[in-house]
């Protein structure tokens, strides 16, 4: 029983500490991307692979807003809509990530055991993809949080990129196109 006592304590321990290690890593990211934000904003004329690591980058500031979509916009006129929304979106959900990270980071080191803990989580579960997609598409900056809650609630990281890559392939497809027609207006 005591050696059961000790695995446990060790187990709760190693999780701990990669909690810690995914939360220092995101927020490496988030730093990194915020003082080169300057150039990196740059890359633009690079066009798609500019499209994508911009947008890949701006989602990766948790909690921070950064502009990707001016990007997108801003290079419509110049690209292709669909295939410049579709590397943009990419990019953005790759960003993402960061938040997935720090949410499963958290969870770790938080190993919350609280009963309305396990509501949200059920609840989060059952609409996992469905409310992803939603908040990716739609334009908010509290989509990290979302991020966030889906790495806290071991949403596999894969179901979690895919909902999201959804969701911001189809805006930023939207967002090219809206981007091209008004320039062209102008």
């Amino acid at each position: 029983m005591i050696a059961s006592l000790r695995l446990n304590r060790i187990d709760f321990m190693d999780k701990r500490i990669v909690g810690i290690l995914q939360i220092l890593f995101a927020v490496a990211i988030v730093a990194v991307t915020l003082y080169f934000s300057n150039e990196i904003a740059g890359l633009a004329q690079y066009g798609y692979l500019g499209a994508f690591v911009i947008t890949m980058f701006s989602s990766a500031t948790i909690l921070f807003p950064a502009p990707g979509w001016a990007v997108v916009i801003a290079l419509a006129s110049a690209l292709n809509p669909v295939l410049l929304g579709i590397v943009a979106g990419i990019g953005s959900s790759v960003g993402e990530l960061t938040g997935y990270l720090v949410g499963g980071g958290t969870r770790d080191i938080i190993n919350s055991r609280i009963k309305e803990s396990r509501q949200i989580s059920e609840f989060v579960k059952k609409y996992d993809l469905l409310a992803v997609f939603v908040l990716a598409f739609i334009p908010n900056p509290a989509f990290d949080v979302a991020g966030i809650a889906a790495g806290g609630l071991k949403i596999a990281w894969w179901r979690f990129l895919l909902a999201c890559m959804a969701g911001r392939v189809l805006r930023y497809v939207l967002l090219a196109f809206l981007g091209k027609f008004t320039l062209e207006l102008l």
